[in-house]
């Protein structure tokens, strides 16, 4: 029997870490979970669990829509500016009219963000602008426009209606608003992306695009698409941002844009395009939401959390990229 030779071994590595790239993901979540624990007995319990859960809602939703864009081998950096916007926009809304009703609220965020995610997709689809370019301009003309629109003044808490304050806070179900909705999100983009043919377009349009438009696949009108979906995704974030923290400022989400790309990646999205899946985000975020929440209980500053991101992102593009590279060599032999 002859050994495998170092190429051929290297190879076979980097099929095994595609193909189980989530278990890995959990496996490193429960070596996190039991240190952590070692290191505080808080963090296992009930109530630090739902609170992460909490955290990671937004998030969630959010890095969802950023998987929808990176599939079509896009990015969406405008995404912390665009919840910042609609944001500061609905909870102008109820401070001048506190009866306002919940629903309306939630449907004018998603609408308003659709509106500003169609325009990214307009100048990425139709313009032409590579997406890096476009959503880094837009990023800066909608945070330019929360200080605008606000005139550099905050929206506080007693200026919003208690009833806009339950929209995220509310425990019908023994579990918070917030985390219903993001269970709900989670479970449409799962049934879109998989079991509906303009979801498999996404994928089609991101791994082959010249296959896709051949088979009859409209190319700009997916990629308009994804970017009009990211904004209603913000739309909807931007609402419990709101109402979680019961304010809006100018510098409502910002850096957001990391977040989302860092729980996408890491959760196994490919950056260049074609590859990721919902359950592989929900664990990317989920490493991030466990990785904030015991940076305090182990007494290490939240500084660290940006290098901690920073890093994820990075290690998740190389072991993609060697991936990639893998699989084009294999494909060749």
């Amino acid at each position: 029997m002859t050994a495998q030779n170092p190429p051929a071994q290297r190879s076979s590595l980097l099929s095994t870490i595609a193909r189980f790239r989530e278990a890995g993901i959990v496996v490193f979540i429960l070596i996190l979970a039991v240190l952590v624990t070692w290191r505080t007995p808080a963090f296992l319990t009930v109530n630090n669990f739902r609170d992460i859960l909490l955290n990671i809602s937004i998030l969630l939703i959010v890095a969802l829509a950023q998987t929808m864009v990176i599939i079509t081998k896009g990015i969406d950096l405008s995404v912390g500016s665009m919840i910042g916007l609609v944001a500061m926009m609905v909870a102008f809304v109820f401070k001048q009219s506190p009866d306002f009703p919940i629903v309306g609220a939630i449907a004018l965020g998603m609408a308003l963000g659709a509106v500003l995610g169609s325009f990214n997709g307009l100048i990425i689809s139709y313009g032409r602008v590579p997406p890096i370019i476009a959503t880094l301009g837009t990023l800066a003309i909608y945070r330019g426009m929360v200080f605008f629109y606000s005139q550099g003044t905050w929206i506080n808490s007693f200026e919003l209606p208690s009833a806009f304050k339950q929209i995220s806070k509310g425990v019908p179900l023994g579990l918070p608003n917030m985390i219903i909705i993001a269970i709900i999100f989670t479970v449409v983009v799962y049934v879109f992306l998989n079991h509906l043919r303009t979801g498999r377009n996404i994928y089609a349009v991101g791994s082959n695009p010249e296959a896709a438009q051949m088979a009859g696949v409209r190319k700009q009108h997916i990629i308009f698409l994804v970017y009009v979906l990211s904004g209603l995704a913000c739309g909807l974030a931007a609402v419990l941002w709101a109402s979680r923290f019961e304010s809006a400022q100018t510098n409502t989400a910002l850096g957001f844009e990391l977040q989302t790309v860092a729980a996408s990646v890491v959760g196994g999205v490919s950056i260049s395009g074609g590859v990721g899946t919902v359950p592989g985000v929900i664990l990317g975020a989920l490493l991030l939401g466990i990785i904030d929440n015991s940076l305090p209980l182990l007494r290490i500053s939240p500084f660290w959390q940006l290098a901690v991101q920073g890093l994820l992102i990075l290690t998740a593009v190389v072991v993609d990229n060697l991936i990639l590279r893998s699989s084009t060599r294999n494909r060749r032999r």
